[in-house]
């Protein structure tokens, strides 16, 4: 498998996860692949992790990126301070993690393009975790570079490399043959008791058969009962090792004890750190007896241990007191390495210490800056348990829930909270009390009752007043999602609204515009849109244009939403901030669906799903199947539509994201109508409109009132969902939503009896559409249905024609056969809509074609969709033959075409 990765690597790049026990030849399969990467002329760069490394932020990849380091300043400028900043070698503000993964990408797809590149990451699972989260990206993102990337990682680890859906070998024992070839090879000397004894305690492990039988006496084959005695593998292995390791001089240990400790390989520094702990000097000839007792291979430089279990044999067989001195000494001998000092003093200390807990205080600090939150928390979390002073460790431990907050690890708050929760009573203040509210007990679908609520706007108020108006802001802006996601009833949303507006004019900010919008998205849709319609976002604003935006989509201003949220978009991009992209892309696709910009809605929908999973936005991941389902049923795709229905479904009710399950219902609706199975349609939305069904939202019920209309004239529901219209309308009789009025004037067309109707119709054909051509395809669709099944056929066929021309305009399949169909009935043919060139490109091929189309460079498209410049010219390289051209300069008119 790994001689087909590396024969291939030149024409596709790949990665593999190679994932054993200790000893079972994970380290010898990855020399062996070296040797033949390394005859084939590749570049080979290489980490190791170690595991008191594992708390030092980007440790690994400085280490795997150490021969390209010279490269770094020709990236672009936000890569090269990402990259830089993750290094130490600046202190520009914190880049977000994926920023630096993309200049990573950038860094090895550079170098790829010399010879190809075989990338080792051994023993992954003590990798410092951003590391593991830059190989992570890495490795989704090898396709079209001749890159190959091996990560080993034991079997049984918590190492987040092995839930990345990566490929992976799992490397099982010898088969007993195999086994017992290996042993009599290595070991021809044993009695036949020892033999059968060492197989019995290998079960096929390759280094248990090669060790065991140097550290294994006679008189350890049979116990006091006469029976074979069964170590677990490993410990039996360390065993053998300590015992070989005891019998080395004691300068000799020392230094190996620091090594093991250590997470450095330099020689020098081992010897400092153990002539430290010694007290007298210990020099490279005290080594000599560790590679004699092939323990660890030493040079001038370097001193590596022969194999990782021997390391983590020496670290476990010492003592206590011997495994403290030694971090002592390491961190007493490096202090020009801040970070690496404070995790190994803090390493040394037992109990409380102020001294210490305020050097993690501080290597939290940097590592934030340097874009590591995850180990930014980890040390603040250290330094809470290490800290005297109960009222600081309290103030430590919440710092490290905002910031977990801030990551989205909703598990992490939960227990960082319980942990916090005995010692909350000594933080006092409005600040501390709001700062505990913000992060304390937010579930995806939970919203608090009134009095809570209530209760949550007089801390925010507080905090206000006490001079921290973020803070306060923040808190009413959970507040407001909560209420759009699953309504607590006017008064609570009465609540949230009037705390926003006593708070300051809302108008003047994002913020507290956005607040306003989604606790109160139909009482003051008017307000928000009036003040949309006079902001306008500047370049490098993405946060107000991501606010502004997303208040647009939740009153149904989906016009309004669309240039603030390609304001987002942008900035988000070049700030690599992925985890807020992928939401404004759902909002971006969610606006151009309803708009029936298709061919926009399609790529970023199909983005917005890749990196909301990527990042772990999964309630938002859910969110973008929801709506490519809703676009697939649009578009005339039923099975592709059940398909995505279904995982949406999966996945909201995994997250607990229940909200969106009116999404969900409005797909299968759609679904139904594009079919024309009007009573499941019906049945599937009145789901939204029922009160006590986990899928009613009454947002979503204003915006799908004509769809359920349509459902209802068809399938003998008039009645009802007459009823359910007059309930609406004294919500929506003034609004500003065009959306939400272009739906209204739909639901009275089909539902009107037949002395009105015609006149329903066509007043709402003469209202401005220009915005929903799709929805003014189905009006006239229904209103040539209509004419023709009252006998006025010739009057039936202008809009029967009209609605067929803009269903094939916009690619809708079945809702222009339906069309067709009627115009059949009507006494008129029409030929049926070739499938354009634009239909067969994947969605990812329709984005990077429109890019290049609009002028960008591979290079500049890879960068906006952090992909390397050969998978972009790759996906061109596909999009040509469908589209029928041969050259990029020819993309603009064959898209126009489509």
């Amino acid at each position: 498998m790994l001689d087909g990765l590396l024969a291939t690597a030149r024409e596709h790049g790949d990665v593999l996860v190679l994932v054993g026990e200790p000893g079972i030849g994970k380290s010898s399969l990855i020399a062996a692949a070296s040797a033949k990467a390394g005859a084939s002329r590749f570049q080979i760069l290489t980490a190791t992790g170690v595991q008191s490394e594992a708390e030092l932020p980007f440790a690994g990849l400085h280490q795997l990126t150490r021969a390209l380091h010279g490269d770094v300043d020709s990236l672009p400028s936000p890569q090269r301070q990402a990259m830089l900043a993750a290094f130490g070698r600046t202190s520009s503000a914190a880049p977000d993690l994926f920023l630096i993964a993309l200049a990573a990408l950038d860094l090895l797809s550079e170098a790829a393009a010399h010879s190809p590149l075989l990338v080792i990451a051994e023993d992954a699972q003590w990798l410092d975790r951003p590391t593991c989260d830059v190989l992570t990206f890495v490795a989704r993102r090898l396709e079209s570079d001749p890159i190959v990337l091996l990560i080993a990682v034991r079997e049984g680890s918590q190492s987040v490399l092995l839930n990345a859906g990566l490929p992976e070998l799992h490397l099982d024992p010898l088969l007993e043959a195999d086994a017992a070839a290996l042993l009599d090879a290595c070991a021809p000397q044993l009695t036949a008791a020892m033999r059968r004894r060492v197989l019995e305690e290998a079960r096929g492990n390759p280094l248990a058969l090669v060790e065991l039988p140097a550290s294994l006496r006679s008189d350890d084959v049979r116990d006091e009962m006469g029976m074979l005695t069964s170590l677990q593998l490993t410990a039996r292995l360390e065993r053998a090792f300590v015992s070989r390791y005891g019998e080395l001089p004691l300068a000799t240990r020392t230094a190996l004890l620091v090594a093991a400790v250590d997470d450095a390989l330099e020689v020098g520094e081992v010897l400092k750190a153990a002539s430290i702990m010694r007290s007298r000097p210990v020099t490279i000839a005290d080594l000599t007896p560790a590679a004699a007792a092939r323990l660890a291979d030493i040079d001038q430089t370097e001193l590596r241990f022969r194999h990782p279990v021997i390391r983590s044999a020496i670290r476990q067989g010492a003592s206590l007191a011997d495994r403290l001195a030694a971090h002592a000494a390491l961190a007493a001998g490096l202090e020009d390495q801040p970070d690496r000092r404070a995790w190994h003093r803090a390493a040394s200390v037992i109990g409380r210490d102020e001294g210490a807990a305020n050097e993690l205080v501080e290597a939290a600090a940097r590592a934030r800056a340097r874009g590591a939150l995850v180990v930014s928390i980890n040390a603040l979390e250290r330094a809470a348990n290490m800290t005297p002073d109960p009222a600081r460790r309290v103030e430590r431990l919440l710092s490290a829930t905002e910031l977990a907050f801030e990551l989205g690890r909703r598990d992490l708050v939960a227990r960082l909270i319980r942990d916090a929760e005995p010692l909350l009573t000594l933080v006092r203040g409005p600040l501390a009390e709001a700062r505990v509210t913000l992060v304390r007990g937010w579930g995806a679908a939970r919203v608090p009752q009134l009095h809570r609520i209530q209760s949550i706007v007089d801390i925010s108020e507080r905090a206000r007043t006490a001079g921290d108006a973020d803070v306060a802001w923040n808190l009413l802006w959970r507040l407001a999602q909560r209420c759009f996601w699953a309504d607590p009833g006017q008064e609570a949303r009465d609540v949230v609204v009037r705390a926003a507006e006593n708070a300051g004019p809302v108008d003047q900010d994002p913020l507290g515009l956005a607040v306003l919008a989604y606790a109160a998205p139909l009482d003051k849709a008017n307000a928000v849109i009036d003040s949309l319609s006079r902001w306008s976002v500047s370049p490098g604003r993405a946060e107000t244009a991501r606010l502004l935006g997303s208040a647009a989509v939740v009153v149904g201003a989906f016009d309004l939403s669309v240039p603030f949220l390609a304001a987002a978009v942008a900035g988000l991009r070049e700030e690599g901030r992925l985890g807020h992209l992928a939401r404004v892309l759902v909002m971006q696709g969610w606006s151009a669906t309803c708009l029936a910009d298709w061919q926009i809605a399609v790529p970023v929908l199909d983005e917005a799903f890749r990196l909301a999973t990527e990042t772990g936005e999964m309630v938002w991941a859910a969110g973008a199947q929801a709506m490519k389902a809703i676009l697939a049923a649009l578009r005339g795709e039923p099975n592709i539509a059940a398909t995505l229905t279904l995982e949406a479904e999966q996945a909201v009710i995994s997250t607990g994201a229940t909200h969106m399950l009116a999404y969900v219902q409005v797909a299968r609706g759609l679904t139904a109508l594009g079919e024309g199975r009007h009573a499941d349609a019906y049945a599937e939305l009145h789901r939204i409109f029922d009160p006590a069904d986990p899928a009613h939202h009454l947002v979503a019920c204003c915006w799908y009132i004509g769809d359920l209309a349509e459902a209802a004239a068809h399938s003998d529901h008039r009645v009802e969902a007459r009823e359910l219209v007059d309930e609406l309308q004294p919500l929506i009789a003034d609004t500003k939503s065009s959306w939400i009025q272009m739906a209204m004037r739909f639901a009275r067309a089909q539902l009107a009896d037949d002395s009105g109707a015609d006149s329903l119709f066509q007043a709402a054909l003469a209202a401005d559409m220009a915005l929903w051509p799709f929805q003014r395809g189905r009006l006239l669709l229904a209103h040539g249905a209509w004419l023709r099944r009252r006998r006025r056929v010739s009057e039936s066929r202008g809009p029967l024609r009209s609605a067929r021309d803009t269903f094939d305009a916009l690619g809708a399949i079945q809702w222009a056969e339906r069309a067709r169909r009627e115009l059949r009935a009507a006494g008129e043919t029409s030929r049926k809509r070739e499938r354009e060139a634009w239909d067969r490109l994947s969605a990812q091929e329709i984005q990077i074609a429109t890019m290049a189309a609009e002028g960008l460079s591979n290079r500049e498209i890879g960068r906006k969709l952090y992909l390397s410049h050969r998978t972009v010219g790759s996906h061109l390289y596909r999009t040509f033959p469908k589209l029928g051209i041969t050259s990029r300069v020819q993309l603009t008119s064959a898209l126009a075409k489509s």
